[in-house]
């Protein structure tokens, strides 16, 4: 009875010994390290599966084997062992390693703890470009003692100055009107009503063109068919994508070396990019041809009127924050 129940205790040993065997396998998995509910214990998180460490204290002294970094680590799995928490498969590792969080290098790396820090940096640019799209704004200006002939003289000579801009300009020009008013023209004296003398009617045209040499020849036909007033001449840039991904180019550029000097002061070196952020690319006259809401036209003016387009300032700003890996 006694060789009898030695000979069972034993295969049931071996039957255990055999189905661990089965079940335990050599795996490869990659996560990032976190501590378990159990004092001093440690696991890897890897896609939604937990892997108790079962030796984690062979790898504690490396500098990387801190809670969040990712690795890499290869091992066994013993499903025969039983814990008090039970937090994850029981995973005893052969080999790890670092797979982020700025560092480089196996498990049996060694050297000085490296820190990280961020920054915010900003960079700035100024890009010049040629305008290629001109913007004039034309008035005509009349007034009588009738609202309706100053209505009516006013209508006759915008038409006349609408169809001189017109050829001035090309075919390739958009003519607009912009602005049309008519109001009294009142008197004041003190202690006394204002008196209507007259009225007072105002039709403006917008030019936008963009044939650049033309732009005199389009003020000075303007003023002889019947404007008298020219609110102000403008030129921008409407196929801007060119100069603004320059401008935004030549800023991130400047940020990112900011980021490197602050980095070299440190004694480390930029480890990553975190975020950027645009703070706008802006285009801009280096001058306005502005004549102003008082010029009145000469209609008799016998030298065309000059005009110097000059360039146009694209600005823009970046900013961005940086990771630097630092020495103690």
């Amino acid at each position: 009875m006694r060789r009898h129940l030695l000979i069972m205790t034993s295969v049931l040993a071996l039957v255990i010994f055999c189905t661990a065997q089965v079940f335990a396998r050599e795996i490869t998995v990659r996560g990032r390290l976190a501590r378990t509910v159990e004092a001093g214990g440690w696991l890897i998180n890897a896609e939604g599966q937990k892997y108790l460490i079962l030796n984690a204290q062979r790898f504690q002294a490396e500098a990387w084997f801190r809670e969040g970094t990712g690795v890499e680590a290869t091992g066994e799995t013993k499903p025969d062992v039983i814990t008090s928490a039970q937090e994850g498969i029981p995973f005893e590792v052969r080999a790890m390693r670092p797979i982020d969080d700025g560092t480089r290098g196996d498990a049996t790396m060694t050297g000085p703890p490296r820190r990280l820090t961020r920054v915010l940096v900003s960079g700035d640019s100024i890009v010049q470009a040629q305008p290629d799209t001109a913007i004039i704004n034309i008035s005509v200006i009349t007034q009588h003692k009738l609202a309706l002939e100053a209505q009516r003289e006013n209508a006759r000579r915008s038409d006349e100055v609408v169809r001189a801009v017109k050829a001035a300009a090309g075919p390739g020009a958009e003519v607009k009107t912009s602005g049309y008013n008519l109001q009294p023209i009142q008197v004041y004296k003190e202690n006394q009503p204002p008196t209507i003398t007259g009225y007072q009617a105002s039709n403006s045209v917008t030019v936008t063109m963009s044939d650049l040499t033309k732009v005199g020849a389009v003020i000075d036909a303007a003023s002889q068919a019947g404007a008298n007033n020219i609110n102000g001449v403008s030129f921008i840039l409407r196929k801007d994508r060119q100069a603004k991904d320059q401008a935004l180019a030549d800023a991130t550029r400047t940020a990112i070396g900011k980021a490197q000097a602050i980095a070299q002061a440190l004694g480390g070196r930029v480890a990553r990019i975190i975020e950027v952020q645009e703070g706008g690319v802006t285009p801009r006259p280096m001058y306005d041809a502005e004549f102003g809401r008082s010029r009145v036209m000469n209609q008799a003016a016998a030298t065309p009127t000059p005009i110097e387009v000059g360039t146009l300032e694209i600005t823009s700003q970046v900013q961005l924050i940086a990771e630097i890996e630092a020495g103690q």
